[in-house]
């Protein structure tokens, strides 16, 4: 998953080759195994992935909570919570359409 991240677009006026993957990699307790730490550092990215028995997963929930919010807007819609489409155009086409919704009620 990592490694299919599209390139993160510089501002108008940095100089330099866009930049391939992001500087950290925010995670919760189910990804603390050692092989997804080493493939994280193998590509030097920081992970801060809170570590079972050890550490609360708390200081992740700011960083986490606007994912979970936006995945939890889109279960509003139940044609994306249960997927009924076999083809994945019409599925994307309705996950577009939620995404325009949630924009739309987000700036009413």
């Amino acid at each position: 998953m990592v490694d299919s991240i599209e390139p993160i677009k510089r501002p108008h006026g940095q100089r330099g080759r866009p930049r391939k993957r992001p500087d950290k990699w925010h995670a919760d307790k189910a990804y603390d195994v050692p092989r997804c730490r080493a493939a994280l550092g193998k590509r030097g990215i920081k992970c801060r992935i809170a570590r079972k028995g050890v550490e609360s997963s708390q200081r992740l929930g700011r960083y986490r909570w606007v994912a979970e919010r936006t995945l939890s807007w889109l279960d509003n819609n139940r044609r994306l919570t249960i997927r009924y489409e076999r083809r994945d155009d019409i599925h994307l086409a309705f996950l577009h359409l939620g995404c325009a919704l949630i924009c739309l009620n987000y700036l009413l």
